[in-house]
């Protein structure tokens, strides 16, 4: 937790207030378990998967 402190007191979010940060935070963690949860999706029903490119 300690790094977590440092990171966000020296970064550009020490400056906003509690309310913009804990939201920040919040969109930026919903990012990463939604990309975490795609390539879970991903690995599991890959190789059902057909893949086409084109236009």
């Amino acid at each position: 937790m300690d790094v977590l402190n440092d990171i966000v007191r020296n970064s550009a979010l020490s400056l906003l207030s509690n309310l913009y940060r804990n939201l920040v935070l919040l969109l930026f963690s919903s990012i990463v378990v939604g990309l975490f949860a795609m390539l879970v999706t991903l690995l599991h029903y890959g190789s059902q998967m057909s893949v086409q490119y084109g236009y």
